[in-house]
Parts: C-alpha cells; sequence; structure tokens
C-alpha cells in the first residue's frame, strides 16, 4: 500500500503503483493516461461498452500544455485486483453505482482518493471503504471526453489538492509523489474541510449561473453581474461556516481572469441533456446553510429554477 509502514511495496512492475481509475471520462482519462505514460501499471473501469473501446484502442490526449500522448491500459467493467492507488473520477451522480465496481474485498488497502465536486461523497466513499485509506482529492482542470478513450485538455494547468481527516499523511505523500511524476501539479493540504470548500465556493456560483442563464462567464460577469457579485459573497460566508477560507474577493478575481467563453462542466452537462450535480453542488451549499443557520437567497432561487 502508499506509504504504509511495513506494507508491501508497490504492486506495479518496475516500481510503478498500481492504480485503478474509476470512470474515464475527461478528467479520469487524462489522470489515467499521465499515470500509465509514467510507467504506472493503469486499470480502467467503466461501462462495458466503453471499456471494451479503450481495451482495444487505448487512451488518447490531445494537450497544449502536455503534448499530445497514448497510452495503452487495462480497461474492464470491474476491478480484478488489489492496487495501490484508486482514483474516482465519476461524476457524483453516477457515484453509488460506480463503486460497485471497485468492492471493497478487491481493492485492497489501496488509498481511494475521489476527484469530484462538491463535499459529501466523503461520506459515502467513508462508509464503503476503511476511512483509513479515503484521502479528499480536489482537481482544477478544463479536459472533455469526446469519445471513449479520446480527451482533449484544454486549460494551462492540471493542478490536485489532497487532504484527509482519516488517512495517513505518508500515503498522501506517496500519492503526490505519483502524480506529480506523471505531470499534475499535486499537493497535500492539511485542513479537508478547507481544501474541499474552497473548491466548491469558487465552482458553485460559475456552475449555477451559467447553466441557469445558458451563457458562458463572461455574459454572467457583465449581463447578470449583480447576481454573480451577491452569489458569490453568499456562497463564501457558507464556506466560512463550513471550514473554507470564504474569500469572495478572490474567486470574483479568477472569474475575471476566465476567457469570456468559458463554460461550467455543469453547463456542458445540461447542454448534452446529461444528469446535472445540482445536488452535489447546489444542494450542498444548501445543507451547509441551514446546519450553520446562515441565509441562501440566492443559492435557493437557483437551484429551485434549475430543479
Amino acid at each position: 500500500g502508499i506509504g504504509r509502514p511495513g506494507a508491501p511495496e508497490w504492486r506495479g512492475a518496475m516500481g510503478g503503483r498500481t492504480v485503478a481509475v474509476l470512470g474515464p471520462g475527461g478528467v479520469g482519462g487524462l489522470v489515467a493516461a499521465l499515470l500509465a505514460r509514467d510507467g504506472n501499471d493503469v486499470v480502467v473501469l467503466g461501462r462495458e461498452q466503453t471499456t471494451h473501446v479503450i481495451a482495444a484502442r487505448g487512451l488518447t490526449v490531445r494537450s497544449a500544455q502536455l503534448g499530445d500522448l497514448h497510452a495503452d491500459v487495462d480497461a474492464r467493467p470491474t476491478l480484478d485486483r488489489p492496487v495501490d492507488l484508486c482514483v474516482v473520477a465519476v461524476k457524483a451522480t453516477a457515484l453509488p453505482d460506480a463503486l460497485d465496481r471497485a468492492p471493497r474485498d478487491v481493492l485492497g488497502d489501496g488509498l481511494v482518493v475521489p476527484l469530484l465536486n462538491g463535499t459529501e461523497h466523503m461520506d459515502v466513499l467513508r462508509e464503503r471503504y476503511d476511512p483509513a485509506q479515503v484521502a479528499a482529492g480536489v482537481i482544477r482542470v478544463e479536459a472533455a471526453r469526446t469519445a471513449p478513450g479520446r480527451i482533449v485538455h484544454s486549460s494551462p494547468f492540471v493542478q490536485v489538492d489532497l487532504a484527509s481527516t482519516t488517512a495517513p499523511r505518508t500515503r498522501l505523500d506517496d500519492a503526490t509523489t505519483a502524480l506529480t511524476s506523471a505531470g499534475v501539479q499535486a499537493r497535500v493540504l492539511d485542513d479537508e474541510a478547507r481544501a474541499l470548500w474552497d473548491k466548491l465556493a469558487f465552482l458553485a456560483p460559475f456552475a449555477l449561473l451559467t447553466t441557469r442563464y445558458r451563457a458562458p462567464i463572461g455574459e454572467v460577469r457583465t449581463t447578470h453581474r449583480d447576481e454573480l457579485i451577491a452569489l458569490v459573497h453568499e456562497v463564501a460566508a457558507i464556506s466560512r461556516a463550513a471550514g473554507g477560507t470564504g474569500d469572495a474577493a478572490t474567486a470574483l478575481a479568477r472569474y475575471e481572469q476566465f476567457p469570456a467563453d468559458a463554460r461550467s462542466s455543469m453547463q456542458r452537462d445540461a447542454e448534452a441533456g446529461n444528469p446535472l450535480e445540482l445536488d452535489a453542488i447546489g444542494g450542498a451549499v444548501l445543507r451547509a446553510a441551514e446546519r450553520y443557520h446562515l441565509d441562501a437567497l440566492h443559492t435557493r432561487t437557483l437551484v429551485s429554477a434549475l430543479s
């Protein structure tokens, strides 16, 4: 396992890790390809039709930052062997059913790192697996699946933060080493709640407003600017109560730096007719507001309009 005293060496050949990536979409496919390119033994877990294509053709990534790459990986519907690291990269809406693809008794003592939006999935994972092998992961990247096994990485960065209230720090350090070696900017943070809520506090206004108005961020920050500012301050206050930094000024400044045509993943899901992560994002904010007795009028209005 990863960094555990007395644990066996890495299971992969030539000192590499054995890694399962659950969900070969834009994020999962990119991470899987990078780890495989770096010499790790990677198995991709997903739907039978998707994994059949990936097993035959591999993963292909187009990336201006990291270079175009192709990686041959194992791909199957269900995990069949223990791994050192299990990256969970499905949408929150698919999480409960998707976890059946990585059974606890097969996974072994591998570290489970979800790269999901929201915060509440951590409870789901700790109920399914040993809490000592579960760490929170936060990823910042723009990557989209254009076809099974075909990924376009469009952002000039791939950044991952890891933190955990239950897993030993040494396991997070070793996972970070693997990701960094593969080309990801990775680091370990001391505060899990802060890591998750800092991501959610930035994501929620972006996702809710771009999806509600079917508009990119450039239009939102001009035509709907007052609503954007009010929502950012509202979510920031809720984030601070839940353990996040809650820095509204920084969030607003980051939105200004986005390309005008930038769209949220929730907006893309809405346009494609896919299930929305509305509950994992907006619902999580509303439930936190209720817990801490804070106003969430703007969030509630948007969630209601999108429900």
